[in-house]
């Protein structure tokens, strides 16, 4: 990974489209998911995304980035929850 690569994989950034569509970078790890919420580690802390019909689009781990389609009705940093292994971690480490 060159050094462009490391530093837009640590680089936080959330990026809504109306209601429907959001984008977020500095992605750690994803900790449970379903239609109704999504939590995940980022650099800047843990982020509760709340909504309706919420399904990931894509994930890249490796790049950081995550793309969520769905009705956004919330996010919320939560960063008092204990760090865990999250659900990624435990299916392929």
């Amino acid at each position: 990974m060159n050094m462009d690569e490391k530093k837009a994989r640590f680089e936080h950034r959330l990026t809504l489209e109306g209601r429907e569509a959001l984008s977020v970078t500095g992605v750690e790890d994803v900790v449970s998911f379903d239609e109704g919420e999504i939590l995940l580690y980022t650099v800047e802390g843990t982020l509760c995304l709340r909504g309706n019909e919420l399904h990931i689009q894509r994930l890249s781990i490796e790049n950081g980035e995550l793309q969520i389609e769905g009705v956004i009705d919330s996010m919320e940093y939560t960063d008092n929850l204990p760090r865990r292994q999250g659900f990624l971690s435990r299916l392929f480490g």
